[in-house]
């Protein structure tokens, strides 16, 4: 990934971080989620944001519909922001599973740990 491509993503993470947290005033945005990438194309004209929601599934869709239905205010407001740019991308938000998987998996891991255990004290006696 080309080095100007990687300052855009951290720059558009921060900003719609920053944005959605503070400027944002949509109740569907009141959970607790977090923006774990963002990925510009190579033109910089269009960027997929994921975000990583803690809760049911009900409530992950509930934020990323709100997050989209403020696709156009962010935009807007990166214009003003970001005014090096000369291009704010269309803005894409998709739902980031990665830490719920690891958090499952974990717990997998635990799981077979204790058995493993319980197998080798069994064995013992």
């Amino acid at each position: 990934m080309k080095r100007r491509t990687e300052r855009v993503n951290d720059l558009l993470r921060q900003e719609l971080d920053s944005l959605l947290r503070r400027e944002a005033k949509d109740p569907r945005l009141d959970s607790i989620w977090s923006i774990t990438d963002v990925e510009v194309s190579g033109d910089l004209r269009h960027a997929k944001v994921f975000v990583s929601v803690l809760g049911t599934d009900d409530e992950a869709e509930t934020t990323l519909a709100g997050m989209n239905a403020a696709r156009n205010f962010l935009r807007r407001e990166l214009s003003h922001r970001l005014n090096t740019m000369h291009h704010v991308p269309e803005i894409n938000f998709r739902r980031d599973t990665s830490i719920e998987r690891g958090v499952r998996m974990g717990a997998m891991l635990d799981e077979l740990a204790r058995e493993r255990e319980a197998r080798e004290a069994d064995d013992g006696n």
